[in-house]
């Protein structure tokens, strides 16, 4: 989708986020529709794409937490101009998931054997 000069401001963010993850070697999927975008990462890692009220694009991702007061969960974000940051936030997110949810023994020697280039 990147390139695509139809595509959605949402979009456009999302694929962007899409592009820095895999520079770090993180594969992840764009999904978008009625203005919103998705980048899905991981097991429990879904960052949206958000413009808020003041016209400015936002990553949300939620952080693992908690809130102990509330029982909601505690999510955080950045604004679209610090992509890379982003993505290096996100990833260390990414890295934190993968030691609870790893990779399955077939689906890691799957990978490895055909070397796609994914993966942990």
């Amino acid at each position: 989708m990147s390139g695509d000069l139809a595509e959605s401001p949402a979009l456009h963010v999302a694929n962007r986020l899409r592009d820095e993850l895999a520079l770090q070697g993180i594969t992840s999927d764009v999904h978008g529709g009625y203005g919103v975008a998705l980048v899905s990462v991981w097991v429990d890692l879904v960052v949206w794409v958000e413009c808020g009220a003041d016209g400015v694009w936002r990553y949300i991702w939620w952080t693992g937490r908690i809130n102990p007061k509330t029982g909601r969960w505690v999510y955080t974000g950045c604004p679209f101009a610090g992509v890379s940051s982003v993505a290096r936030l996100v990833s260390e997110r990414y890295r934190e998931l993968l030691e609870r949810h790893p990779w399955s023994p077939v689906i890691a020697e799957v990978l490895s054997e055909v070397n796609f280039g994914v993966g942990p």
